[in-house]
């Protein structure tokens, strides 16, 4: 049964036990629900006839008045990844959250909300918007574009379909066999939303453009990654720098301004495979990765320079789902420090918590 958490203020300021294995957490990040955090699971049922069931919860987090409160539980198939639209849903302006799932769904879910206070939209629970069966192979991953009209979803067959929303329908605009194993990563372009990255454990990286149908190589990378490739996260303030993450435990930094390959790649090793990568809402060259087996890491670079800035080790198990609060925070007794959630996979913990050092410096 999940219950409210108090924050233990300071470094850890809350942490909860989820009701199944956690792989992803999220916060909103339009700012009337930057206290918004959406947490998701996956829970295999085994024996003769297994099943994948999993569950998004929503939290109100406040940190300055140290409280993290459930708001949601919404049943469903396990899910591998969610995302927030990164523009509103028009009329009547609500987030959307995009989930992937087991069961070969992508499912998008509408947050409502309740001006409480005159300025703070406290959500109030998932509405689902659509749902649609897009493969009969997992959904392992998703990302929006920028416009927020249309979805990269890399399958376990190693295929990669892009999904349109078009007055809450789902539909198929493109699919095709991108790699030869399971598609962990796939990663819209923000600034050019023609180009879609995608990376498998076949260790290719690869650029596809969307302007062709079938969408066409732009370049692939087969000798970077020793072994699969996990995430991919392109900066949102730099439109040369990419980031991957790899089961090689190298978290690599990009400049892509060659069109036939990125060039310039600069690597740092984290002690664990990097899963997950989430740079900072505001500082460039500023990131937070999930290690998998090393806990989770803040790291800076800067050109060339790559360097661990502060690790966090206080889950028991995979390290999965990591994301930034929009928006820092004065937390008690110290200055504004940024606030972080993250969660691990088989102890089904959620942590909400900031760093102990100053990563801005």
């Amino acid at each position: 049964m999940l219950v409210s958490c108090i924050f233990r203020l300071y470094m850890e300021m809350g942490s909860c036990i989820l009701d199944g294995n956690a792989d992803a957490v999220e916060f909103c990040p339009h700012e009337s629900f930057y206290n918004v955090l959406a947490a998701s699971t996956y829970v295999l049922q085994e024996g003769d006839q297994p099943s994948r069931s999993g569950c998004i919860t929503l939290f109100d987090v406040d940190a300055e008045a140290g409280r993290l409160e459930l708001i949601q539980k919404v049943e469903t198939a396990g899910i591998f990844d969610i995302k927030w639209s990164p523009r509103l849903l028009q009329n009547p302006g609500r987030p959307l959250l995009a989930q992937a799932d087991a069961d070969g769904y992508v499912r998008i879910h509408s947050l409502q909300g309740s001006d409480s206070d005159g300025s703070k939209m406290h959500g109030n629970g998932l509405n689902e918007l659509c749902g649609d069966c897009i493969s009969s192979s997992m959904c392992l991953c998703i990302d929006w574009n920028s416009s927020a009209t249309s979805m990269a979803v890399g399958l376990s067959d190693g295929s990669v379909s892009i999904i349109s929303l078009d007055e809450s329908q789902l539909n198929i605009l493109q699919e095709w066999k991108a790699h030869d194993f399971e598609l962990w990563a796939a990663s819209f372009d923000i600034q050019q939303p023609m180009l879609v990255y995608t990376g498998s454990d076949d260790c290719k990286f690869s650029c596809w453009d969307l302007r062709d149908d079938p969408s066409n190589l732009v370049f692939q990378n087969t000798k970077a990654h020793t072994m699969g490739i996990c995430c991919i996260a392109k900066s949102p303030s730099d439109p040369y720098t990419l980031l991957t993450g790899s089961y090689d435990e190298c978290l690599r930094i990009w400049d892509v301004r060659s069109t036939s390959k990125p060039v310039n790649e600069s690597s740092i090793r984290l002690g664990g495979g990097v899963w997950r990568i989430k740079h900072h809402p505001s500082t460039p060259g500023l990131v937070l990765t999930a290690c998998m087996h090393n806990g989770f890491a803040i790291v800076k670079f800067d050109g060339n320079q790559v360097q661990v800035v502060e690790q966090y080790n206080k889950h028991g198990s995979l390290a999965y789902g990591a994301d930034w609060q929009r928006g820092d925070v004065s937390v008690v007794g110290r200055k504004k420090s940024p606030v972080i959630a993250t969660c691990s996979f088989y102890d089904r913990l959620l942590h909400v918590w900031t760093p102990e050092g100053d990563v801005f410096v």
